[in-house]
This record gives structure tokens, C-alpha cells and sequence, in this order.
């Protein structure tokens, strides 16, 4: 009942909002509703809807409800979000977010939307020293560990940096404290979280089945507080730390370069044995980051600009920890002593103990390439992930381009994807599946916000 109330709030607070729009004015093409007469206290609304149009080439011996299925197309909502944020005085805002994720043909029908975020911050310097709580997104490790989503350069999140996404977390958030500001160009966020016990998860966790030796399990025990920070020294343009959320590609209106680090760290996080008959060892996770993120125009009249990022990520669950992910699994099953490691549909493995590198490049296109139409930024992204668990480096790379009718309040993009199919290889290491080492999975997919 409590959190229905919070939904009606919300909704009503929307619904406010879109009453109150005739009469609000604009304010660098964003519509606020001013508490004051000075306008420095408003709030305002926002929303977001992400459609997916897509083949997929699944994993070997995939099934669909017990059918079997090498292939498939399907179409789905990979993300609808609203926001309702303001700053209701000279030192305190606040954020909420509610929504649905990954509404495919698999899901549960009548979804029924959910609390991102809910945090309330208090400026006690401002701009240089704020402190808040709430179910946050101010996460370590790297720059998309929390990412914006409607901002993204390629076609979707870079998953390789949410490191515990809806296995510990609510999509990346949890419950928590949190401290940020800016000192000249340096930037920092710093968190202390209570990480959701797995048993709570929306779909089962795996843990430690008996027999096992030498490979690391999140742990079913109580779980301790989680500890992040990020670190960013900002040699150009400042960007705007209001929303922990980091920006994909500024398309040209911001000329910034960045270099930042981080970390995150759990106490008692993984368990493991190292003998058949053992007791449970317990282990932290520990997670540690370094990056570097350029946005540029290249010609300001053209309107042409690169947008680049590199990331070097260390993480370490303990031994030969590997866990698989795949963005709203086309399919469910996989028939008996025909599948891979990689389970059922588009899964691979994505975090796991081990380095991972990981990067991207777009290049935007002369404003006036399509007339009337927008214009085209074409992209790559490449990940190459050097896992304990695996015996060999592997790589997942999606090229793709973005057509921006409307810079991101209305984009169209197609990407294709080629991911690795492991298997069991000699001892405990996995190899590439050799009689079907890759499959491929291509997008369209339609973005508007407002």
C-alpha cells in the first residue's frame, strides 16, 4: 500500500506538470515550474521511452517454453522511465525516478513500475560539499558504473561496468548515504550503501552448490555495507555533477576531457571452497578503475564532434567467479546436453575476476547532413575481457549508428552485436565453443525524450 501511495504521488506530481505546462516557462529549452520569484527553486518533470526492434542469433541449444529455437525476432521495451526533481531551496534537491525495464515477449504481463530513485541532498558548501540518501545511483569503479540512459553513445548501457546490476542492487542503485562536490576541476562521489540481500532478487542468484572447489559464489549471508568512490579531474569544461548519472556523448556542446579512477569494496560479499569437503571461506569483492572520456567538436559550424572513452577495470570476486548477462533474454531454456556455458538467448559472460578493457568511439556527422532530417553519428564500442575463470582473452564489439532527428529527444539506432559462445574446456578453464564460436544480434531501436 505505502508504495502505491508513492506512485500515485508521483504520478500526480507529473500530471501537475503537464497541467501547469502552458503556463511554465522555458529556461534553456527545459520546462520548469518556478517556486519563486527568483527563479532558483523549481521542479520539474521528465520522461523517457526506449523501443527495441530485433533479430538475435541465439546461444546453441536455446528453447523458448521447451521449444527449441536457434533464432529469433522480437520486439520489446528495453526502458520507460519518468523523473520528478527539484531544487526546493537554496540547499536542498531533490530526485525520483520510477519505471520499467526490459519489457519483452518473456515478460509478465501488466508490468507494474518501480522505484529507481528517491534521494534528498542538502548543499552544506555549495557546489563543493553536498550530503544525501536515499535508493541512490552514486556509484565507484569507473564513469558509466553510473551512466545516464538517455545520453548513451551506443546503442545501450555499458553493462561491463555495473558490476553487481540486479544482483545485489536495484539496476545499479541501493540504499544509502552519499557525499559529492567539486574542488576547481576536480570531481568526487563518494557512497556508502546497503547492498540488497540476493535472496530478494527478481531472478534467482546462483550460490555455492555442494562439491564445488575454487569457484566464488555471491554469498546467501547477510550483506555488509558496500563502500564506492569515483574520482575525475576535469582538464576542459566542468561537467554538471546535480545527477550521479555520467553522460554518454554531450554531441558536440560541451568540449571536455576527463581522467578519473575508482573503487568499490565489500566485505564478506562471495563465498567459496577450497576443498570438496571445506567450509565456507567468505571473501570481499573489490573492484578498482581507471578511465579517460573525451567529447569534442571537431568543426563548430559544421557541427561536427568525436566523443571517445577508454576503461582499464580490475575485479576480483573471488576465484574464478564468472557470472553471465544478456539485455532482455530473448529466450528461457536450454535443452539438455545441447547448450553452452553461456546459457540460454543472448547471455555471455560479463563480470567476472579478471581485467577488463573497455572502449568506444563515435564520430558526429555535419548538422545539416539529413536537411530537415538530423544527422547520423556513427559508432564502435569494444570490450575484451580477460577472465580468471577462462583460458583465453575474449571479445564482444557492436558497431552501430544513431540517427538524431532531435539530438537525443528523438533518436534512431541500429547496432549489431557479436558476442563470444564459450564452453567447457580442459580442467576448470572455458574455451571458445569451437564448431560455433560467435553469434550476432542487430537492433533498431527508437529513443524520444522530453
Amino acid at each position: 500500500m505505502n508504495q502505491l501511495i508513492k506512485y500515485n504521488l508521483l504520478g500526480m506530481l507529473l500530471l501537475l506538470l503537464g497541467f501547469l505546462a502552458p503556463i511554465a516557462k522555458a529556461q534553456d529549452k527545459e520546462l520548469k515550474i518556478f517556486l519563486n520569484d527568483e527563479k532558483t527553486h523549481y521542479i520539474r518533470g521528465t520522461g523517457l521511452g526506449q523501443i527495441w526492434v530485433r533479430y538475435t542469433e541465439f546461444n546453441p541449444g536455446s528453447t523458448i517454453f521447451g521449444t527449441p529455437k536457434t533464432d529469433g525476432f522480437d520486439v520489446g521495451l528495453r526502458r520507460v522511465r519518468y523523473q520528478a526533481f527539484g531544487q526546493l531551496t537554496d540547499q536542498i534537491f531533490i530526485y525520483t525516478q520510477f519505471g520499467i525495464n526490459s519489457f519483452g515477449s518473456l515478460s509478465g504481463r501488466k508490468p507494474g513500475m518501480f522505484l529507481h530513485d528517491v534521494t534528498a541532498e542538502y548543499a552544506i558548501i555549495p557546489k563543493k560539499f553536498s550530503l544525501g540518501a536515499g535508493l541512490h545511483g552514486v556509484n565507484g569503479t569507473v564513469r558509466y558504473s553510473s551512466s545516464s540512459v538517455g545520453t548513451i553513445l551506443g546503442l545501450d548501457l555499458p553493462f561491463i561496468e555495473e558490476s553487481t546490476n540486479d544482483l545485489s542492487d536495484q539496476f545499479v542503485r541501493k540504499l544509502g548515504v552519499y557525499a559529492k562536490g567539486q574542488l576547481g576541476g576536480f570531481d568526487y562521489r563518494l557512497s556508502a550503501s546497503n547492498p540488497f540481500p540476493i535472496q530478494t532478487a527478481l531472478s534467482p542468484v546462483p550460490t555455492l552448490p555442494d562439491g564445488v572447489t575454487n569457484q566464488a559464489y555471491y554469498s546467501a549471508q547477510a550483506p555488509s555495507v558496500q563502500y564506492q568512490g569515483y574520482f575525475m579531474w576535469q582538464f576542459w569544461e566542468k561537467e554538471s555533477n546535480q545527477f550521479p548519472y555520467m553522460v554518454g556523448t554531450y554531441l558536440g556542446k560541451k568540449k571536455v576531457l576527463n581522467i578519473g579512477s575508482g573503487f568499490a569494496s565489500q566485505a564478506n560479499a562471495v563465498e567459496y571452497r577450497a576443498t570438496a569437503q571445506g567450509e565456507k571461506i567468505l571473501a570481499p569483492s573489490k573492484q578498482f578503475g581507471l578511465d579517460v572520456f573525451l567529447d569534442s567538436p571537431l568543426d563548430k559550424e559544421k557541427g561536427s564532434a568525436i566523443t571517445a572513452y577508454a576503461a582499464y577495470i580490475d575485479y576480483d570476486f573471488g576465484p574464478n567467479y564468472l557470472r553471465n548477462g544478456g539485455a532482455m533474454n530473448p529466450a528461457n531454456g536450454v535443452t539438455q546436453g545441447q547448450g553452452s556455458f553461456n546459457g540460454a538467448g543472448n547471455s555471455f559472460p560479463l563480470i567476472g575476476t579478471g581485467q577488463v578493457y573497455y572502449t568506444q568511439v563515435g564520430y558526429l556527422m555535419r548538422n545539416d547532413l539529413l536537411g530537415k532530417l538530423g544527422t547520423l553519428q556513427p559508432y564502435a564500442q569494444l570490450i575484451v575481457s580477460d577472465f580468471e575463470r577462462v583460458a583465453n582473452p575474449f571479445t564482444v564489439y557492436d558497431l552501430g549508428v544513431n540517427w538524431l532527428q532531435a539530438a537525443h529527444r528523438s533518436k534512431l539506432s541500429l547496432d549489431y552485436q557479436s558476442r563470444p559462445v564459450l564452453a567447457s574446456g580442459i580442467g576448470e578453464k572455458l574455451e571458445k565453443n569451437t564448431a560455433d564460436p560467435r553469434k550476432g544480434m542487430l537492433v533498431m531501436q527508437y529513443q524520444f525524450a522530453f
